[in-house]
């Protein structure tokens, strides 16, 4: 079964929302320019309420590779997701600093960009129209992609379920389609969770 990432999660009720559905990730946004940034000592907070069996999974475009181990060192995520220009390199300091679970995602525009992600050494690959930005992109593009991988970027209660029938991802992903007005609706978390049989 496919699993789910609900991203974007910065208040307490949040955090119970997430408790009640059971996601098997959510995602905590350390990226200030998103209206979904959470400080370091807010996402604390939050994840000290998060029920243990749900993965809690840092989201950074383009930061200090040690701001991001002394997260994971403190409990405060679990898995590290790079939304930014992170290259090999960047990924090999960081795995030197924590052994925790990297994703890393790739915003697809053409076939190029599926080529780049076939070489990531990254534990798991993102399929994404840009951050955030609740668009789809063309999924036949990523037809031949054999190494598990999270999908991103437009996907909703409506269309998730035959989008993840017909391309199989590892996990799916899903945050702007998960709210009301810029933030966090439990009905919308419901219906995305019920669309997948959850």
């Amino acid at each position: 079964m496919v699993k789910i990432k609900m991203c974007g999660l910065k208040r307490e009720c949040d955090i119970d929302y997430a408790n009640e559905i059971m996601p098997d990730y959510i995602g905590f946004v350390f990226w200030r320019k998103s209206s979904r940034y959470v400080s370091s000592e807010t996402a604390a907070e939050l994840k000290k309420h998060l029920n243990p069996a749900i993965t809690a999974v840092g989201v950074f475009v383009d930061e200090e590779p040690e701001y991001i181990a002394g997260l994971v060192n403190d409990g405060i995520i679990d898995m590290i997701q790079l939304h930014g220009c992170e290259d090999e390199d960047y990924i090999n300091v960081l795995r030197g600093l924590t052994d925790a679970p990297i994703i890393k995602a790739f915003r697809v525009i053409n076939d190029e960009d599926i080529a780049a992600s076939k070489s990531c050494s990254a534990d798991y690959i993102m399929f994404d129209s840009g951050c955030g930005s609740g668009k789809t992109f063309d999924h036949s593009l990523i037809e031949s992609i054999e190494r598990p991988y999270f999908l991103a970027g437009g996907l909703t209660p409506d269309n998730v379920r035959s989008v993840a029938q017909k391309f199989h991802p590892y996990a799916v992903d899903a945050s702007s389609s998960l709210e009301t007005d810029g933030l966090k609706d439990i009905n919308k978390m419901r219906e995305f969770s019920k669309a997948l049989g959850r």
